[in-house]
Parts: C-alpha cells; sequence; structure tokens
C-alpha cells in the first residue's frame, strides 16, 4: 500500500465488518421466508429468487471488482460499496412485492460483490507473510460464521420484530464500518488510465445470469420442454464459452490466465466451490425442515443451527494457533471426511429428531468447515505472485457465490422433484381396495372428500420427509470428488 499501516486491529475489524454484513445477508432471510412468502403475496418457488437473485448478483458483481479496485482505488470502492449496500438493504426491507424485493436484492448483491474480496485483499496487504496465517483465519471465520449464524439471527429479528428486520439490522453496522474505513484505512495506488475488458465482462455475465434463471426456472417450466428454458441453456453455454476463448485470446482479459496456471489457487478455488455448494445448500434446507416438519419456531429454529458457528468458530482458533505446523492437506481431508459424514447423519433425520442431536450435528459441521476454509484460503495464496491477489480474491468469490447459487438452485429443483416421486410412489397404494385403509373407517377412506383430503396431507407429509433426506444424501456425495482434488496438492514445507 502506498501509506504506512497503522491501526492493523482496527482496520481488521472495520473490513470483518463489511465482511460479515455481506455474508450475513446471503442466508439471514432464510428462516423468515415462509413470513416474506405470505407478506409479499407469493408461491413457494417464487421465494427462493429472494436468494438466489442475492446470490447470482454478488457472483456477477465479482468479476470486474480487481479492474475497479485498480482503477479507481481500493479505498474509494471499499466505502462506496458499504453505502450501496447499506442503502439497498433499507430498500429491500422496505419492498412492497416480490418484483420489488428481487430488484433490491440484485442491487443489494452487486454493491455488495466487493465487500469480501477487497476485505480479503485488505487483510493480506496489512499483515506481513508470516502473520497471514492469522489473518486469514479471522477472515475466514467472518466468511464462514455469516451464513451460519445468519438462520440465528434472521429467527430472532423476525420473531421479535417483523422480517423487515433482517434488512434493517445492516443499517448501523454500515454506518459503523463506513465511518472506521475512511477515517483509519490508508489510500492505496490507483492507475486511472487502465482499460476494462467489457467484452469478457458481458458474455460471462450473459453465461452466468442465464444459466441461474435456467436452473430457477426450470422446474415450473418443465426445463426443456420449455422455449425459455431453451433458449437460456443456450445463452449459457454461449456465454461461458466465448468467456473462455476471450479469457485465452484477449491481450487484458479482467481475468488473468496466469490465475489458473498455478495449481494452488486453480485446486483451492475448486474446492472452496464445491464446498459452498454444500454449505449454503444445507443452510438454505435446515431452516424449513426444522420449522415446517419438525415444528420448531422461527427463535428456536435459530437457535438449534447456532452450534455451527461455535463449531467454526473452534476450528478457526485451533488452526490459527497450530496451524503452521500441521499438514494442511490432511487437516482438509479431515475436513471433507467429517461433513460429508454429517451430511450423511442429517439424510436419515425424522421430524421428531431431538434437539441435541441436531445440536451436536451442527456443531460437527461446523468444525468440518472451519477445517476446510481455512486452510484452502491459506493454500491459495501459497505460490500466487502478489500483484495476482486482487484479481485472485475477486475469481475466488465469484466462484464462491456461483457454486452456492448452483447448490440452492439444485436442492430446491430436487426437493421438487423427490416429493412429486414420492408422493406419486405413496399415493399409488391408497385405494379403496387397500385393507389397512379400511380399519381406518371414515377418517381415512379415500372415497369421502375428508378421508382423501386427509389422506392426501398425510402422504405429502412423508414425501416431503423423503425428498428432504435424499437432498441431504446427495450433498454428503458431494464431499468425494472434493477429498480427490487433494489429489493434486503436492506437500509444502509446514
Amino acid at each position: 500500500m502506498s501509506e504506512p499501516v497503522r491501526h492493523r486491529l482496527l482496520i481488521s475489524i472495520f473490513s470483518m465488518m463489511g465482511t460479515l454484513m455481506q455474508v450475513l445477508d446471503s442466508t439471514i432471510a432464510n428462516v423468515a421466508l415462509p413470513y416474506m412468502q405470505g407478506s409479499l403475496n407469493t408461491t413457494l418457488d417464487q421465494i427462493s429468487w429472494v436468494l438466489t437473485s442475492y446470490v447470482m448478483a454478488s457472483a456477477i458483481g465479482t468479476a470486474p471488482v480487481g479492474w475497479l479496485s485498480s482503477r479507481y482505488g481500493r479505498k474509494n470502492l471499499y466505502i462506496t460499496c458499504l453505502v450501496g449496500f447499506t442503502l439497498t438493504s433499507m430498500m429491500c426491507g422496505a419492498a412492497q412485492s416480490l418484483s420489488q424485493m428481487v430488484v433490491c436484492r440484485i442491487l443489494q448483491g452487486l454493491f455488495g460483490a466487493a465487500l469480501v474480496p477487497l476485505s480479503q485483499a485488505t487483510m493480506l496487504d496489512t499483515y506481513p507473510a508470516e502473520k497471514r496465517n492469522q489473518a486469514m483465519a479471522a477472515f475466514g471465520m467472518g466468511v464462514m460464521i455469516g451464513p451460519i449464524l445468519g438462520p440465528t439471527l434472521g429467527g430472532y429479528l423476525t420473531d421479535a420484530f417483523d422480517w423487515r428486520w433482517v434488512f434493517y439490522i445492516n443499517l448501523p453496522i454500515g454506518i459503523v464500518a463506513t465511518t472506521g474505513l475512511i477515517v483509519f484505512l490508508p489510500r492505496a495506488p490507483r492507475n486511472a488510465d487502465l482499460k476494462f475488458d467489457w467484452t469478457g465482462f458481458t458474455v460471462l455475465a450473459m453465461g452466468v445470469g442465464a444459466f441461474q434463471l435456467m436452473m430457477d426456472r426450470g422446474q415450473t417450466e418443465d426445463w426443456f420442454n420449455s422455449r425459455e428454458i431453451v433458449i437460456e441453456a443456450v445463452l449459457a453455454a454461449l456465454g461461458l464459452y466465448l468467456f473462455i476463448v476471450h479469457m485465452l485470446t484477449a491481450k487484458k482479459p479482467f481475468i488473468p490466465p496466469a490465475l489458473f496456471q498455478d495449481r494452488y489457487f486453480t485446486t483451492a478455488t475448486l474446492l472452496m466451490f464445491t464446498t459452498n455448494t454444500v454449505m449454503m445448500a444445507s443452510s438454505a434446507l435446515i431452516a424449513p425442515y426444522l420449522q415446517n416438519l419438525a415444528g420448531h419456531t422461527v427463535a428456536e429454529t435459530g437457535l438449534l443451527m447456532a452450534p455451527r458457528g461455535f463449531g467454526t468458530m473452534m476450528a478457526m482458533v485451533f488452526l490459527a494457533r497450530s496451524g503452521a505446523r500441521l499438514d494442511m492437506r490432511k487437516v482438509m481431508a479431515m475436513g471433507l471426511s467429517i461433513l460429508g459424514l454429517s451430511m450423511y447423519d442429517m439424510s436419515h433425520w425424522t421430524p421428531d429428531v431431538s434437539g441435541t442431536r441436531i445440536s451436536i450435528t451442527m456443531m460437527i459441521q461446523g468444525f468440518s468447515m472451519g477445517c476446510i476454509w481455512n486452510p484452502v484460503t491459506v493454500i491459495s495464496f501459497t505460490t500466487l505472485p502478489a500483484h495476482l491477489r486482487g484479481d485472485a480474491t475477486a475469481v475466488q468469490s465469484l466462484c464462491r457465490n456461483i457454486g452456492a447459487a448452483i447448490g440452492i438452485s439444485v436442492t430446491a429443483f430436487m426437493l421438487a422433484r423427490n416429493i412429486q416421486t414420492s408422493h406419486a410412489g405413496l399415493a399409488a397404494d391408497l385405494t379403496p381396495f387397500n385393507r389397512l385403509l379400511q380399519w381406518g373407517g371414515h377418517l381415512i377412506d379415500p372415497t369421502t372428500l375428508k378421508g382423501a383430503a386427509l389422506l392426501d396431507q398425510m402422504v405429502t407429509r412423508q414425501a416431503l420427509i423423503i425428498a428432504y433426506n435424499n437432498d441431504f444424501l446427495m450433498m454428503s456425495i458431494v464431499s468425494i470428488p472434493a477429498l480427490l482434488m487433494l489429489i493434486l496438492l503436492r506437500r509444502k514445507g509446514r
């Protein structure tokens, strides 16, 4: 940085507040979705757009962060994004319809996209090399705890006040973080003559945006039987293909190909993409499972999910103190194994699962995530040249957000599809000739309106339980290819 770095602790605190605020908003609305659905008068599948629109806007907005930071200065960009993120959060809280909410969430995601990579780059430049392990542990704690504590805080605010307060809570945090960075963050040099690669950014945004629309609307539009879905699939494939070709052939693409020539960075980014699909998708599934099936209140749901945060904090503290003496590959292997086993355990849950078992599983799962995130973040920059750090943090945030959006969309699609399949399978034997139904008398007689309605309600509940279990099982399997990626990492000096 152009000025001597002073007030490292204060810069770290205010920088992490911006990171925590941005990451928190990717999941804080999870537990409030049923309340938002009624207030905004939407269907169950439409209300999920509140999550995916934010995550995908963050993914698209992350791509030009490296150029914007170099062109206008990191401090100027950081403060602008903090102010914009805070204002759009207020707009989300005041939204009166789904269309208004989606537009405000897109704007919020665009402003918030730069907060995580700017915070990461700031902390890398603020601390010397020998202290970056501790710095990345603190940074990773903010990024990991945000999605984990989001449902907890969202549940409390929704229960105590109103769902709109899950967005209004950003106002005091945003004011404090902005003021602190204005006062203490030194200015970084900027290059006013730097040109932006609009071609690469446009085709990437087209590909990512079309892919997300396809994933969100595929289930309701009957997938490739719909002309809309076919068009979105073609645009997604074309956009991503043109982006790769442009990145490899252009003189100055906004994402340097040199990043992917570094084995450690590429492998770590793929691991981050894979694990974030599981982390965000599980956060989006657990909250409605506990509320709609297990019968917990929104506040109880938040408390049951809180141990994930404590587990992550335990792992972060442990790695910050002893990480330098450990083989990071073994730590990540342990974390991925525990994550897969915890998801496998959740695939056997029933609605009467005890609160103790839920809390223990959440804590173990949080600990595994901490064992994955911190080593991945540190390994990413082991051999990467310093001048590529800004672009590297932006690319990692881009992949992390795309992974989250894909995870949420795929699990939502599989949940809806498994509900239909399981419902059809269970209902196939519910006929007037079934002797088991005859024992129930008129109460569950499928030939009467009341009996048929009660049977449909019972079958739908059982189909929902099966669908959730299948989703958790699918996420446990995702950890297997992630484990295989560790083979690509050579052992480095401890």
